[in-house]
């Protein structure tokens, strides 16, 4: 039963009476869908984030962090190329954990492909692979292979349970997916979804914003809600049930991504840490990632936007860049880690104010759509609880290895689209395969060189792809490629060896 004189008063008091002004000529169908999305809401603690997050912004633009930056000390560093002579003991490690059923990955996946030009989850994209393997499918083949080789190096079956954090617009299409495909070969019961908070978008004067008559503009609360949802649908304690004691957290949109990598694990956990961050070196000074560092003697990520052009472009004695851990939203948590923060440390992270052309209804009722920012989306980051950390520990990684985010659609400015994810995927894999002792030839039967690998936005690289349920991250092909001659497009799957094309017919 809905009881609108209470709802206005309510609205009245926190000064959001305006969101029912269309009340009177809404069908009872959107009225009943207003009201119920009103209800829910809790407007003082809504007016209590949006002060505390325009307040935070204003203090962050006042302050400038550039004085106050410190590059990742090297004894808390662990490097992918720098410490090679580690990472066999690393892996072994990790390997371990996962044999014990002590590692969970947990994906964020609240975003749609708005900016793909499409409407579905993300991790439902097909790139173009030889295979038309999703993000989605990719990631849960990978998880199936770390289990099999656990069990092949330890002996004994083991789990590595997935957590998806879908968001209210992804929720329902996510999990269908997941049923339509059987799981991809995981089960079922190792597969958690939940959901992330979403928040209104409001004015820059704090009123919330109508998208329809009947319908608040609503945002995601940014990948840094997890948090907030951990808490909310009991997450961390389906983990300790299960005897969960670490996670990677990772971004759904990563093609390249080593999902429960054993080495990174394994380096987290030989060190001790409670939270630590996998970074790519940053390859030039204004590449606009944000970067890993101290500031006041406290870890977090400064955003590209808020480092000077100087700060950016100081070099150490080796030549590298001074500030060169670039972020790129893959995680390792400790599970009592995750749980201190959901009980104790959450309630201090304030919202990050986004600055948005936010489509709305006009005063007369008609559609508007902005052509310059009429107001903010409030989010937290995942990487606002890096200050609560113990022991924090950097792992750097090789960019082609094993970063091609997937942002845009192919027809924007040539970058982070599904065209640079396809081929460095098969960019990887080209190199796996040579590295295994195979080799590819051209229509003539001459052996192609083995070219370097991609550099440049507009070179093409041989269509090879390896189906994670084979290898990893490169181990085990010998015995499919060693030694033998391949032409182009070859696909390595669990059936097999196929090269799609033969004598160029």
């Amino acid at each position: 039963m809905m009881n609108v004189t209470e709802l206005r008063n309510r609205l009245s008091q926190a000064g959001q009476a305006h969101v029912l002004q269309f009340w009177p000529e809404l069908q009872e169908a959107q009225q009943a869908e207003l009201y119920a999305e009103l209800e829910a809401m809790d407007f003082e603690e809504l007016h209590a984030f949006f002060q505390k997050a325009t307040a935070e912004s204003g203090r962050v633009q006042r302050a400038g962090v550039d004085a106050r930056m410190e590059p990742v000390p090297r004894d808390v560093l662990g490097s992918a190329t720098r410490d090679q002579d580690q990472l066999q003991a690393w892996e072994s490690e990790g390997f371990f954990q996962i044999s014990q059923n002590k590692v969970a990955v947990l994906l964020l996946a609240g975003g749609q492909g708005t900016r793909l030009g499409v409407a579905y989850p993300k991790g439902m994209y097909d790139v173009g692979l030889p295979s038309h393997k999703t993000l989605f499918q990719i990631q849960a083949e990978r998880i199936l292979k770390l289990q099999q080789l656990a069990e092949k190096y330890h002996g004994n079956k083991c789990v590595i349970p997935w957590y998806i954090m879908t968001s209210g617009r992804t929720m329902e299409s996510t999990e269908e997916f997941f049923a339509k495909h059987k799981y991809f070969g995981l089960r079922k019961e190792n597969v958690i979804f939940f959901q992330q908070g979403m928040l209104p978008a409001m004015t820059f004067d704090g009123k919330i914003i109508l998208e329809e008559k009947h319908k608040v503009s609503m945002a995601p609360d940014g990948n840094g809600g997890l948090y907030r949802a951990l808490a909310a649908q009991n997450i961390v304690q389906d983990m300790e049930r299960r005897g969960v004691g670490c996670v990677h957290v990772y971004c759904v949109d990563n093609i390249l991504v080593r999902v429960a990598d054993p080495r990174f694990i394994g380096f987290c956990v030989q060190k001790g840490a409670d939270c630590g961050a996998k970074v790519v070196e940053k390859t030039n000074p204004t590449e606009p990632v944000g970067v890993v560092c101290r500031v006041d003697g406290v870890y977090q990520v400064v955003e590209y936007s808020e480092i000077a052009l100087a700060t950016a472009q100081r070099r150490g004695p080796d030549g590298r860049l001074q500030f060169s851990a670039g972020n790129i939203a893959n995680h390792f948590f400790s599970v009592p880690f995750l749980r201190d923060v959901v009980k104790v440390h959450e309630p201090q992270l304030l919202h990050h104010v986004a600055q948005k052309k936010i489509p709305c209804v006009g005063p007369q009722g008609q559609r508007v759509k902005p052509d310059k920012p009429n107001g903010i989306k409030m989010e937290k980051f995942v990487f606002d609880i890096f200050q609560f950390a113990k022991k924090f520990v950097v792992y750097e990684v090789l960019r082609e290895d094993e970063f091609s985010p997937l942002k845009n659609a192919d027809s924007q400015n040539g970058k982070d689209n599904p065209t640079t994810a396809r081929h460095a995927l098969m960019s990887l894999h080209h190199c796996w395969v040579l590295n295994a002792g195979g080799h590819f030839i051209d229509e003539n039967g001459s052996r192609l060189p083995a070219i370097p690998r991609l550099k440049d936005a507009n070179d093409v690289p041989i269509q090879c792809e390896v189906s994670p349920l084979v290898s990893y991250a490169g181990e085990g092909l010998e015995s499919y490629v060693a030694g033998k001659e391949f032409h182009a497009p070859l696909i390595i799957d669990e059936n097999g060896v196929h090269e799609l094309v033969k004598n160029g017919l």
